[in-house]
């Protein structure tokens, strides 16, 4: 039964966006001066949060299963942008469940309970999931210093355990990116639950 139902749950996020733009490799960022509203209170865009050697973007959530299996390694991946200056920016794209379980209230209780330490934004309208092609909670889009995409797709290859974790593809794109080194794995594919988008 937990293998179907996690089975059911990764189906959900390949299948959550089916048509509409999707950003590729090597594609521009648009709406980086968007402001999106953070958990602290703060107003932040794309741009803001971009340093020297470019910014990641999370797209994530308060409830989804695979959220929870990763987030705890958000921190982590923090510190390492920090370490190889990029930014940071964290989203919820989750439209239909604004007034449930991805409210603005339970984003703040959700980034204290779990020591969030980056910005917790909310996407308003699912602007950048749509513009990006966004598909899962969690989906990973890194953008170089011009903003040009240089990987997008999962953290790593086990949400299911850290330490049996063998390609780190996110630490080791900010890694190649930092050192203006190719990218080796520039796509995997998003492992997560399907964004609750506003579509119309």
């Amino acid at each position: 039964m937990k293998t179907l139902i996690s089975f059911t749950l990764v189906m959900m996020g390949f299948l959550a966006y089916a048509g509409g733009s999707q950003l590729k490799i090597g594609d521009k960022a648009s709406h980086t001066s968007v402001k999106m509203k953070g958990v602290s209170g703060e107003m932040l865009s794309l741009d803001d949060a971009r340093k020297a050697n470019g910014v990641v973007l999370i797209f994530s959530s308060n409830t989804c299963p695979f959220v929870k299996k990763w987030e705890g390694r958000y921190n982590a991946v923090k510190q390492w942008a920090d370490e190889h200056k990029l930014g940071l920016l964290v989203v919820n794209s989750n439209y239909r469940n604004r007034d449930g379980v991805d409210s603005f209230a339970a984003m703040k209780k959700h980034a204290k309970e779990h020591d969030y330490q980056f910005p917790y934004l909310v996407d308003k309208n699912s602007l950048l999931a749509n513009a990006y092609g966004a598909q899962t909670t969690p989906h990973v889009f890194l953008f170089d210093k011009d903003f040009s995409l240089v990987y997008k797709g999962a953290i790593d290859d086990n949400y299911d355990d850290e330490a049996a974790v063998e390609n780190a593809w996110l630490k080791m794109a900010i890694e190649s990116v930092a050192a203006g080194e190719p990218i080796i794995q520039t796509e995997t594919k998003p492992i997560g639950c399907g964004i609750k988008r506003k579509v119309d």
